[in-house]
């Protein structure tokens, strides 16, 4: 698990706020999201930060909603060297709460305040979610597997050249085993936060984007 994965991505649609707006610019898009005062209610983040981000969001994707054939082109020009097709995808499902093949902007900000602001076990639980990419409550070695071979393929043979091809099977391998902790060949939520929360690299990497806006 690894969130600056989603960094580049993030700076596509993080805007600067203008302070002189009160509210939500609804007029120009089909689908109007939730009032400013309950998306505050909703996340972490302040007024002009939502305004901010519905700025960015709205000149990226001026129809309200982000589709993911879209989602992929904007994720996959930040990461030229590699395919992030198919890690764009798993993320997608995962901003997309309610499967309904897009992502509105609630969806996105409210991911969004749980991936900057949220706590530990937030987080962590969103991370559960993207790996479970059947969302049937567990993990597979499969399902780690698929996204860790997404992760590898994003980031492109430029950057890592002298990986082997089977890198990312011995990654998880080795990891999948230190989370099933029963050796049922599934990993829990339960397992999954426990295991995270002693790994010293993942919960420094949860930090990184506390003050990114």
């Amino acid at each position: 698990f690894n969130m600056t994965n989603l960094e580049c991505f993030l700076s596509c649609v993080l805007a600067p706020a203008d302070s002189s707006e009160s509210d939500l610019e609804l007029s120009t898009v089909r689908h109007q999201p939730e009032g400013l005062e309950q998306l505050q209610e909703q996340t972490k983040f302040t007024k002009k930060e939502l305004q901010s981000l519905y700025r960015g969001f709205k000149n990226e994707c001026p129809s309200g909603l982000v589709d993911e054939e879209t989602f992929k082109l904007i994720y996959s020009q930040f990461f030229p060297q590699g395919d992030a097709t198919t890690y764009a995808h798993f993320l997608f499902n995962a901003f997309d709460v309610d499967k309904n093949g897009s992502i509105r902007f609630e969806d996105f900000v409210i991911g969004l305040s749980v991936l900057l602001r949220g706590s530990v076990h937030e987080k962590l639980n969103w991370a559960f979610n993207l790996y479970d990419i059947n969302k049937d409550g567990y993990i597979t070695k499969e399902e780690m597997l698929a996204i860790m071979k997404s992760i590898y393929d994003m980031m492109g043979r430029y950057t890592y050249p002298i990986l082997q091809e089977d890198a990312p099977l011995e990654h998880v391998e080795k990891f999948f085993q230190k989370m099933d902790k029963n050796r049922d060949g599934v990993v829990t939520i339960d397992e999954f936060m426990e295991t995270c929360q002693k790994d010293e690299n993942i919960m420094n990497s949860m930090q990184l984007f506390e003050n990114v806006i």
